[in-house]
């Protein structure tokens, strides 16, 4: 525990110390941002609220799986991680102002909205340029706004400068995702740009109704086929429309002969009825539900919706990167990027116990395993961190507990005394009691 003088010495403020700016003089000309530059802001009409969703989930779930640079054996089975700053970018940060899932996040976000996302080796060991084998200590998601033969023109986020700057790099160490559904969600006449087309005509027809209008029709006591009657009954509407706007509480007053007709609504239209079936086209397509949105989903809509939306974005991302930042000897040696969903997420409480058996039954998990997954502490008996069913007796077990068995025979063999030995040792203790019995007598006269 440190002194009260060592405290006084050793502590330090952000607001009063400022002796981490002195080695390099942090004056910022722009003065800041009021929201975070280097995040992902959705565009061309994807932010409506319903698509906005859709992106938002689809993201949120791809980054809740765990991505690794594993080894591999000859049969492709994973063997163990491997400690390198690829594997840095996925379970603890990617850059100073992302953690791994948000990279994964921004990843996906940007490839959904865009079509394509492309990642940025920002910080790396050697220059790539010229290395095909480096290290990558910090990377961006970037967006690609120039397609060349060889290269790539991206716009990305410079974490030195705080503003996005435009780059053009070789194709061979920018990893490229490409949605893989690209037809159904940024062709033009997709099945969900369609649903923004419509769900932004609704907007629209919504913000004219409550743009202030009343929707009154005036009728007259006279007719207004002539010019001179139109003028009248043009100065009637204008008469009240200034007795309205002009009025505190907008309250007017007509004559006895005139009438006022009120439009309870507008015109319908089907816009709303092809938004709900492009949107069932859309989950549909994309192997989703809507109970996956409201947390309703059972078991098998769950399953269906990884496999048919999740995983094939998974695998866009680590075949991507393979292709790009593994060379042909490092995937030799059996390196590999892979992905792992946590099963026992999805999985009840009451199922939990009955999995726990089984799993530990037929040896497929250790205890101290499977006390993790549910966030318990491993336990500190050895036996915990072996893969044994403790229903049956091992055989190595027996062979032990016979083996001790014997040893103490042998010993107690060992130590048996011979009989003829023993009579000796009990005539030698009779003499020495007529001893003491002689001197206890010889004592008392």
């Amino acid at each position: 525990m440190p002194t009260f003088a060592e405290r006084v010495k050793n502590s330090w403020n952000a607001f009063l110390g400022r002796d981490w700016q002195n080695p390099v003089q942090r004056n910022y000309a722009y003065g800041g941002f009021s929201y975070r530059p280097d995040r992902a802001h959705l565009s061309k009409g994807n932010d409506k609220s319903v698509v906005a969703s859709i992106y938002n989930q689809i993201s949120v779930d791809v980054s809740s799986i765990n991505f690794r640079h594993v080894r591999v054996d000859k049969e492709g089975n994973y063997k163990e991680d491997i400690d390198d700053g690829m594997n840095r970018l996925f379970k603890i940060n990617a850059n100073i102002d992302q953690t791994g899932r948000q990279f994964v996040q921004d990843i996906v976000l940007s490839m959904i909205d865009e079509g394509c996302a492309a990642i940025i080796p920002v910080d790396t060991s050697v220059n790539p340029l010229t290395n095909d084998s480096f290290d990558i200590y910090s990377c961006r998601v970037g967006k690609i706004i120039g397609w060349h033969p060889q290269d790539v023109t991206v716009e990305v986020y410079n974490d030195n400068t705080g503003r996005k700057e435009q780059l053009t790099l070789p194709k061979k160490i920018v990893p490229i995702i490409e949605n893989p559904f690209y037809a159904i969600m940024n062709e033009p006449n997709s099945t969900l740009q369609r649903l923004i087309r419509v769900l932004n005509q609704i907007d629209r027809l919504n913000e004219q109704n409550s743009a202030g209008k009343m929707d009154l029709i005036i009728q007259v006591p006279y007719s207004i086929k002539g010019q001179a009657r139109k003028n009248m009954a043009e100065e009637r509407r204008h008469d009240i429309e200034a007795q309205l706007t002009g009025s505190q509480y907008g309250i007017a007053y007509i004559d006895g002969t005139e009438r006022v007709i009120q439009l309870n609504r507008a015109v319908e239209n089907n816009l709303w009825t092809q938004a709900k079936d492009l949107l069932e086209q859309l989950y549909n397509q994309l192997g989703m539900a809507k109970a996956i949105f409201d947390g309703t989903a059972d078991e098998k809509v769950l399953l269906n919706y990884y496999n048919r939306t999740i995983d094939p974005i998974c695998s866009r991302i680590i075949e991507s990167i393979m292709y790009k930042w593994l060379t042909k000897t490092a995937i030799s040696q059996g390196q590999a990027l892979m992905y792992f969903r946590d099963a026992f997420k999805l999985v009840p409480l009451e199922q939990m116990a009955e999995l726990a058996d089984k799993f530990t039954r037929n040896e497929i998990m250790t205890k101290n395993e499977f006390r993790s997954k549910i966030g318990m502490k491993p336990s500190d008996d050895p036996k915990a961190n072996e893969l044994r069913n403790s229903n049956i007796n091992h055989p190595e077990d027996a062979m032990a507990e016979e083996g001790e068995e014997g040893e103490e025979e042998e010993l107690g063999e060992e130590f048996e005394l011979d009989p003829e030995l023993m009579d000796g040792v009990e005539e030698l203790a009779g003499e020495e009691d007529e001893e003491e019995d002689l001197e206890e007598d010889e004592e008392e006269l």
